[in-house]
């Protein structure tokens, strides 16, 4: 995936927002970020700094000056004392995994696409499932950035704390990050299980595989009794021990089934909608179980091409199963068809103000349609069942909520405002999207 700007038009991913940037500059420093938003502010104009567009929102989209962060990439320091690694900000996740193993590092944890930029991801809270810590913000330990003033702000535990505090999950709302700084671990190995169930047996399972395993993902097939299971278990292997897929069956499962078979299935879906169940359940009873073990992110990570609509809300996970319930009935009770699976994934509390798991462990459930299918009618229903659980949308996904609705939701939310406040006083990084739910 490349930098979605052509011209001045910036679009994102799935092609649902667009924008047209009066100004594109692509800075090679901190000091050419710091004089693009001096100059931006001095005429009056708003600055945004795009990832690779993979928010389904249009949480990045400039309107005035847009920031190409194609020149901001790359480890630039590696402090194995500290087990810190620092890199620029438009650093895409997978050139990092790849040179933190190349150093006998890695992540904690993360997602399950790797294709976002250091800085769209922890802006936007990119999260996976389970560990210590599901956020890949919650992994921050300092940061630089470009304020709305044209400070260069730099915030660790040593200085500018109270800015770390807030800034690891700041929605391209406090400033432009230049450079993030992550605590890493030695390089380790994960096993992989991968298991279809049926849907009372996930269900009823759920909470021991959860503690069972440091990572589970479950894959609901609607329209089917059909789920997929993945857990992940680290290994006492050392790297260079451990047993990946086989070239012949990684590219089966995860190539061919899961993106050209799937987005076959997906595209006669689109146009004879009523065979969308019965391809559901050839879908849920294609991928088979298997076991392999790996470096990390080549067990989190899973090409995505497939070009879909997403939205993804975290709930309390102790009520979380009978949520997700609640939202297949609402399903079964509709005449949709829904040809992608919905996704489910735990996380741990942390403490980041604007962090969906702030404050309390949480159950993130995902939907998706096609991009050429009308998310609208899916969506909207669903999301009252997660709105009336307390859920909060993932700022890069779609959702309908506001400041006004989305305040009473997160404890910290005026905290977040008043550091806003201070950082960027004149809304220089101001959009559409933080309008409505950061409001003005």
């Amino acid at each position: 995936m490349t930098t979605p700007v052509r011209g001045n038009q910036w679009r994102n991913w799935s092609g649902l927002a667009g924008a047209r940037a009066e100004r594109v500059v692509a800075p090679g420093s901190t000091g050419e970020v710091r004089d693009a938003v001096v100059s931006a502010r001095e005429s009056g104009r708003t600055v945004k700094m795009t990832g690779t567009g993979h928010s389904f929102t249009d949480i990045a989209a400039p309107e005035g000056t847009l920031l190409v962060p194609d020149r901001l990439r790359g480890v630039v320091s590696v402090d194995r004392a500290a087990m810190t690694v620092t890199a620029l900000a438009g650093t895409p996740l997978h050139q990092l995994n790849l040179a933190l193993e190349q150093l006998g590092l890695s992540l904690h944890n993360m997602g399950d696409i790797a294709e976002q930029t250091l800085a769209g991801a922890t802006s936007t809270g990119t999260h996976g499932t389970g560990g210590i810590a599901a956020g890949l913000s919650a992994q921050l330990a300092g940061l630089e950035l470009v304020t709305g003033t044209g400070e260069v702000l730099r915030a660790d535990d040593q200085e500018n704390r109270d800015v770390l505090e807030v800034a690891r999950v700041g929605l391209g709302a406090l400033g432009i990050l230049t450079s993030l700084t992550f605590r890493v671990e030695p390089l380790f190995v994960l096993e992989a299980h991968e298991e279809p169930m049926s849907w009372d047996s996930a269900l009823a399972a759920h909470d021991d595989l959860v503690a069972e395993a440091h990572h589970v993902d479950m894959y609901w097939f609607p329209h089917t009794d059909r789920m997929m299971v993945k857990q992940n278990v680290r290994t006492d292997l050392e790297p260079g021990e451990q047993s990946p897929a086989g070239r012949l069956a990684s590219w089966w499962e995860d190539d061919f089934l899961s993106n050209a078979v799937f987005g076959g299935l997906v595209r006669v879906g689109n146009r004879v909608p009523r065979a969308v169940p019965l391809i559901s359940q050839v879908a849920g009873r294609a991928l088979s179980e298997r076991t392999y073990s790996d470096v990390p992110h080549r067990v989190f990570v899973s090409p995505r091409r497939v070009v879909f609509r997403e939205m993804e809300y975290a709930v309390p996970r102790a009520v979380g199963l009978e949520v997700l319930r609640e939202c297949r009935r609402v399903i079964e009770a509709s005449d949709w068809r829904i040809s992608f699976p919905v996704e489910v994934r735990t996380a741990p509390a942390d403490d980041i103000p604007l962090s969906t798991a702030s404050g309390r462990d949480s159950m993130y459930l995902a939907f998706h349609v096609p991009r050429d299918v009308d998310h609208t009618p899916y969506f909207s229903a669903v999301e009252e069942v997660l709105r009336a659980a307390g859920g909060r949308p993932h700022w890069g996904k779609l959702h309908t909520r506001t400041a006004e609705d989305l305040a009473p939701v997160y404890d910290r939310f005026e905290d977040f405002l008043a550091m806003r406040e201070r950082l960027d006083p004149d809304r220089v990084f101001a959009n559409a999207y933080l309008r409505r739910v950061l409001g003005s």
